[in-house]
């Protein structure tokens, strides 16, 4: 069974270019957790969230990076209700991330989500 249209995190709804992520790093607010770093940034065209997520190869191998993306695309779409609609946000996943567990890193991703008032009201 598919998930409903707007509970959706299609492509079209993820950062991709390089220039937005650096777009974010540069002009955006970041927090650190021991798991993820998030950071966020006002959309310049303030209608849609857009995601990005970072998996470097100091995590692990392909299928070890490709489960941590998996979990986090998950978090994003499942909490994608609770942001404010008019940013890009970019998660970094960190070494220790690829240990943890689903739970652990939707926690993590909670706390840092609050830290950078992300969360709407």
């Amino acid at each position: 069974m598919s998930a409903p249209r707007d509970l959706r995190l299609p492509k079209s709804r993820r950062l991709t270019r390089p220039s937005e992520f650096e777009r974010v790093k540069k002009e955006g607010r970041s927090e650190r957790g021991a798991l993820l770093i998030l950071g966020a940034l006002q959309s310049p065209d303030r209608h849609s969230l857009r995601a990005g997520f970072v998996t470097s190869k100091r995590i692990g191998g392909a299928v070890v990076r490709n489960r941590v993306r998996r979990r986090l695309r998950e978090i994003v779409r499942k909490h994608q209700q609770d942001l404010r609609a008019d940013l890009w946000i970019v998660i970094i996943a960190r070494p220790k991330a690829a240990r943890a567990t689903y739970r652990e890193l939707e926690d993590e991703w909670l706390r840092l989500a609050k830290r950078t008032s992300i969360l709407a009201a």
